[in-house]
């Protein structure tokens, strides 16, 4: 079939069909204009909030220029895909604080392999139907402002937590885009911002990242310290952090669209045992080859074992004193890296304050009931 002779808006709708087989739980349609979204982007960069995420500024405004990053581009075709597992449990491992916290995002399988594979596959039926086409897929791994191109593909709206929230499925999903070259239908955008006068996401943050609304200071962010940030973690965020060891849900979980989530039917993103939920001194008597074994095919592996080891001592100094956490930090210090180290120490002086307090607390409890006993007891 040659591109004269194609008719596009039923091709819209076998693309669509198409998506939905390969388990996206929505597609939509959209051109390449984000002119409107450049100066907003330019300021985010002066003000420095993408912090030691450098790859942000690298490639200039080709973010917010499609077809200078691949040439030809005419359409973006932008999927989402639910990865809610049943069985979450945010509440039960956020209250113990013993329990590493892991974003639910990341329990299951890295998202970006299964969905970039899933849109290879979609690029590959669109062009067995039109017989040339050029086309690539992205999914969080390429300069692509994938909220802005999903709200204009009618995927739903950019919240004030900067995420994209649906009205039908809340924001429990992953997006994801494939580039081509045909002037296909463009879908029409959300046309509402749904978010009223909620502000649930901005004042719930537990380290007030999100500085003004649709606008986050990624410095600030729990997800940036535990993910993305390459050294220290700064002290001023380490007590706020608790026991969130990759990630953070709080944006999400406090959403009153997100009561409307739809659990995902993807395999591939169910948790695995040995993430979920586990004990932060469990994790933390991991050593290297056991790090890389257990996540293996996650997006944990990523960060690597040093910011895994920094993540879990800011857990475990923010847990309850506990004499097996002082042994764990005392018997890793000689084998730490310099940065894991300073995490250690201050984990190790947190632990030592509580235990310090929960001493003087007994000490006053047995005052109390000494005071009470009659004098022949």
């Amino acid at each position: 079939m040659t591109t004269n002779n194609i008719n596009y808006s039923e091709l819209a709708d076998k693309i669509k069909q198409w998506g939905q087989e390969l388990g996206f739980a929505e597609v939509g349609i959209t051109d390449i204009d984000l002119s409107a979204h450049e100066a907003q982007f330019e300021r985010w960069l002066a003000a420095g909030f993408h912090g030691d995420m450098h790859y942000m500024a690298a490639h200039g405004l080709k973010r917010t220029r499609p077809a200078e990053l691949v040439p030809g581009t005419q359409r973006v075709i932008s999927v989402k895909m639910n990865y809610l597992p049943p069985d979450a449990s945010f509440a039960k491992a956020l209250a113990n604080k013993s329990t590493a916290y892991i974003s639910r995002y990341a329990l299951g399988r890295d998202y970006h392999k299964v969905m970039r594979n899933k849109l290879k596959q979609l690029g590959q039926k669109i062009e067995l139907e039109v017989a040339t086409l050029g086309y690539r897929p992205f999914v969080d791994s390429a300069p692509v402002l994938e909220r802005q191109l999903a709200e204009k593909a009618g995927l739903g709206w950019r919240g004030k937590n900067s995420l994209l929230i649906h009205r039908e499925a809340g924001s429990w999903f992953f997006l994801g885009e494939l580039f081509v070259d045909l002037p296909l239908p463009i879908d029409e955008p959300e046309q509402q911002n749904h978010c009223g006068n909620c502000n649930a996401c901005m004042t719930l943050c537990p380290t007030g990242a999100i500085v003004e609304p649709y606008v986050v200071d990624a410095r600030r962010c729990i997800s940036y310290l535990t993910i993305e940030l390459q050294g220290p973690i700064p002290e001023q965020f380490r007590d706020k952090i608790g026991n969130r060891i990759y990630g953070c849900d709080d944006c999400q979980l406090v959403c009153p669209w997100n009561r409307f989530s739809q659990l995902t039917e993807e395999a591939d993103f169910l948790p695995r045992k040995g993430l979920k939920d586990q004990e932060l001194l469990s994790l933390f008597a991991w050593d290297e080859a056991t790090f890389l074994k257990q996540t293996e095919g996650s997006p944990i592996r990523r960060i690597g074992y040093d910011r895994w080891q920094r993540n879990l001592a800011v857990g475990l100094g923010n847990a309850e004193y506990d004499p097996n956490i002082i042994s764990a930090l005392e018997d890793r210090k000689p084998h730490a890296s310099t940065m894991v180290l300073e995490h250690i120490e201050w984990a190790l002086e947190k632990q030592r304050l509580q235990q310090t307090h929960a001493e003087r607390k007994q000490q006053r409890l047995i005052r109390i009931i000494e005071k009470g006993l009659p004098r022949d007891a």
